[in-house]
């Protein structure tokens, strides 16, 4: 396997008609492949628009089980270009239970399997604990024809313990698929740039890359801002889009991984016996 590997991130507008989202989905997987791309990520919940700005129990119907058309399209898709392919998508786990996952499709279209969203946020306009069940599959890694990766979904990318967990597993690169922007309460504040800090910074603190792939545009009342980057194990910022749609392509050599593992020894000096207070839920009386 090269040391060297081409991440593709796609950031896009998303209308109220999924069959077109779906197509114009379709099409910018083909153009990150026809660029180079060999791991292509799409946003979070990537066929609709974020529908939990409101509470609605008709929006249940929005959910479809991991083999629906919709991906067993994209398993096919990622076969035919030989790609690893990670799809964001808002799964029907049985009837009432809905996830916040992502399928990874490895380049011959095998589904290598499912990660669940475990962080579920609630605030204005992210109403999420109404639509989703917290994560039950854990923080699995997989192995695919182009290197080790793990992903978290969106809320999950803020938790440092979330990006640990997956680099002592042995992920290369950490995917961020998310649906983040413009904040009711605070409509003055934007998020991006802090996003991007903690986000980033996961790469210096575990000696990874970093993917973190959102999507843009405006969609009823709020505005996603887009800002979709790849950094390296030195939290540096190689490449990023703005505030329109694209195709991020980006060749990264996962050699620089020793390097900086070798000159900031953060897992060599881990003490995980001294860790327990993780694992409480801290009395703030």
């Amino acid at each position: 396997m090269s040391e060297k590997v081409t991440i593709g991130l796609i950031q896009l507008k998303c209308g109220e008609n999924i069959d077109q989202n779906v197509q114009h989905t379709i099409s910018k997987i083909k153009e990150a492949a026809a660029k180079g791309a060999q791991i292509v990520c799409l946003q979070e919940l990537f066929n609709s628009q974020y529908f939990c700005q409101s509470v609605a129990v008709q929006n249940y119907d929005l959910a479809e089980p991991v083999d629906s058309p919709t991906l067993q399209t994209l398993g096919e898709l990622a076969r035919s270009l030989e790609i690893v392919l990670i799809v964001p998508f808002y799964e029907k786990a049985a009837r009432g239970v809905y996830f916040n996952s992502a399928v990874v499709f490895d380049a011959d279209g095998t589904n290598l399997g499912t990660t669940r969203k475990n962080h579920i946020p609630e605030g204005p306009q992210y109403h999420e604990k109404y639509y989703f069940v917290p994560g039950n599959t854990g923080y699995p890694v997989y192995n695919t024809r182009y290197g080790k990766i793990g992903i978290g979904i969106c809320w999950d990318e803020w938790f440092p313990e979330v990006a640990r967990i997956l680099a002592l597993q042995g992920a290369e690169i950490l995917f961020y698929p998310s649906a983040i922007g413009s904040e009711p309460d605070h409509p003055e504040l934007s998020t991006r740039r802090i996003w991007e800090k903690a986000i980033s910074a996961h790469g210096i603190s575990n000696g990874v890359f970093i993917a973190a792939v959102n999507r843009v545009g405006q969609e009823r009342e709020m505005s996603f801002y887009g800002g979709s980057f790849v950094s390296d194990p030195f939290g540096d910022i190689i490449q990023s889009l703005d505030d329109e749609e694209g195709v991020l392509i980006q060749e990264i050599n996962r050699s620089q991984i020793d390097f900086a593992r070798n000159l900031l020894q953060f897992l060599r000096d881990r003490r995980p016996e001294t860790y327990g207070p993780l694992l409480k839920q801290e009395d703030f009386n």
